[in-house]
């Protein structure tokens, strides 16, 4: 288990003061990559062999949104691993331990030049540090649009700010790209997102909206292609 000490600060609150699901998320990711300190003969062989684990899908369950200026933990901490993928649960916790928001993820392991997932040797994934499976309600990584006919948006450009460090568009602005697209005063009780191809600077995603009881889904198409698709449901 690995932890970081944040705070709601103004740069992160939304109009009525709550945390906002994009700045969730940014800390969600920021703990499992300064993880990756605590896992040097995994973070040394990722980097020595030009590898990367790239976020495939997460699951994100909203218990209370935090207001601002409160104190949180936010855990990180493997609990399972294969030699093609990692799983992963982040949570946040207020001032008091009691979760805000709880986390699984699936990362694949890829090699950065050609994109293609590569299998990681049996004695870099045992170095990794394992802890329990913590307790979630946890679904299914795969997300199935249910059939209808969906709100097709503008494009929206892929700028500079919303490059990380693989030279992709970072895994949160996909959320912060499709939370656009909830109806006003939509309370948010859980997102998933299955992330399926890289998306690069100057490179334009097409909104695909369908709502469907408490559902909305997001399909993040590039020249048709899914690049990312994600369900919101609300409480």
């Amino acid at each position: 288990m690995f932890s970081i000490q944040e705070q709601v600060t103004t740069s992160r609150t939304d109009r009525n003061g709550k945390l906002k699901l994009f700045s969730a998320f940014q800390m969600m990711q920021d703990c499992s990559e300064l993880w990756l300190d605590t896992a040097v003969k995994y973070r040394d062989f990722l980097k020595e062999n030009g590898l990367a684990q790239l976020l495939a899908s997460r699951q994100v369950e909203v218990i209370r949104v935090p207001d601002f200026k409160e104190k949180l933990t936010i855990s990180t901490s493997i609990y399972a691993g294969e030699p093609l993928f990692g799983y992963r649960n982040t949570f946040i916790y207020d001032a008091a331990g009691k979760p805000c928001y709880k986390t699984w993820s699936l990362g694949v392991f890829c090699d950065l030049k050609t994109g293609r997932m590569k299998k990681l040797p049996e004695e870099v994934l045992e170095a990794c540090c394992l802890d329990s499976k913590l307790e979630m309600n946890y679904k299914d990584r795969r997300i199935v649009v249910p059939d209808g006919e969906a709100l097709t948006f503008a494009p929206v450009p892929v700028q500079r700010n919303d490059i990380d460090y693989n030279q992709h568009l970072n895994n949160a602005h996909y959320v912060r790209i499709a939370a656009e697209y909830l109806p006003e005063n939509f309370n948010v009780k859980g997102v998933r997102v299955e992330y399926k191809v890289p998306v690069k600077l100057g490179e334009e995603l097409v909104p695909q909206v369908f709502a469907i009881g408490s559902f909305v889904y997001v399909k993040l198409l590039k020249k048709d292609l899914p690049c990312a698709i994600l369900e919101f449901e609300q409480g």
